[in-house]
Parts: structure tokens; C-alpha cells; sequence
């Protein structure tokens, strides 16, 4: 069962797209999502100027939306609704 909240980094320039689909996994198998704000910042930052979203996981969880964790500690799951993300 995942965190009640995941962070989720990423560039500013992707937020448009975001607002309107959620996240999608693009070219991976899965959405990737931190356990910290600081590790998902690192992400972010990768891509451009990052934001930080807030996943609401365990309330995604309750509903159904299934979560792996990975050996390396980043949590996955297909989908991430706009419901789910807080700016």
C-alpha cells in the first residue's frame, strides 16, 4: 500500500498537458512517482525548470488503482488522474 501522498517532478513546460490528461507513462511501462518531494524534485529537474506535483495515492489505492514499488524505492502505477494531483 503506498504513502497517503506520492510527488511526482516534472517541467513546467509539460504542466498544460498534465492539467488536461493527468500522467501518463509516455514512452515507459509506468508513471514513476517519489516517496520524498526532494527525490522528486532531482526528477524534475532532469527535464527543465521542475514542479512538483502531489499524487493522492492512497486515496487512488482505495479505489482500486493498483501500486508496485520497485527495488530502487520509486513507486509505480499506470495512470494518474487529474482528481488525483494537487499543484
Amino acid at each position: 500500500t503506498p504513502p497517503q501522498f506520492l510527488y511526482h517532478g516534472t517541467a513546467s513546460r509539460f504542466l498544460d498537458e498534465i492539467k488536461k490528461q493527468g500522467l501518463i507513462a509516455g514512452e515507459r511501462h509506468y508513471v514513476h512517482l517519489s516517496a520524498d518531494e526532494a527525490t522528486a524534485r532531482k526528477v524534475g529537474a532532469r527535464h527543465g525548470s521542475p514542479v512538483i506535483l502531489t499524487v493522492k495515492a492512497q486515496e487512488m489505492a482505495k479505489r482500486g488503482i493498483p501500486f508496485w514499488q520497485a527495488e530502487n524505492g520509486v513507486w509505480l502505477t499506470s495512470t494518474v488522474a487529474v482528481e488525483f494531483l494537487e499543484w
